[in-house]
């Protein structure tokens, strides 16, 4: 049984982005279902583990360098796709129930402190990054692309103006 859930955990951090731990200390049972909840909603997950079951789940994976945040109750809420849009759930239930306490994380393999978590949660989202990337990007080709058609267009008008002289001596 337990090597089973130790295997099962392993295989989480192996493949998430981010981890965050949180203390659960004074919640109530349907509280961690609400927060279990609200995190299934963005594809992320909530499991409360036996601090000796999650460092050894956390050998060989990026998660082992914060083995030192398992401590007293602890939560981990995993992502696999967007470790921001994590960060953003978590601390919006904090927001609502103070209770639940952030020890840290691990986010795209670096440790985070609680406030930097906090920081995470504050940045755009992957999707969000990447569109205004794309749109910086294209920015300058549009610019280009209205040059040279003005430049074809000006061209244009100057033949055609030519033409029509020549044609009227």
């Amino acid at each position: 049984m337990k090597a089973n859930v130790i295997s099962e955990l392993q295989d989480k951090f192996a493949k998430a982005k981010g981890v965050i731990f949180t203390d659960y200390k004074g919640l109530t049972v349907e509280e961690i279902f609400k927060l279990r909840r609200a995190l299934r909603a963005g594809s992320f997950e909530y499991k409360v583990v036996k601090n000796t079951l999650a460092k050894r789940a956390s050998e060989g994976t990026p998660v082992c360098a914060a083995k030192d945040t398992f401590t007293g109750p602890i939560g981990i809420a995993i992502g696999y796709e967007d470790p921001v849009l994590l960060a953003k759930k978590v601390l919006e239930f904090v927001k609502t129930n103070e209770k639940l306490k952030i020890k840290g994380g691990v986010i795209e393999g670096k440790i985070c402190r609680a406030e930097d978590i906090k920081a995470v949660s504050e940045l755009p989202s992957k999707n969000t990054l990447l569109a205004m990337f794309i749109g910086a990007m294209q920015s300058p080709l549009n610019k280009l692309a209205c040059a040279l058609n003005a430049t074809l267009t000006n061209f244009a008008y100057a033949m055609e103006a030519l033409k029509n002289k020549k044609s009227s001596q």
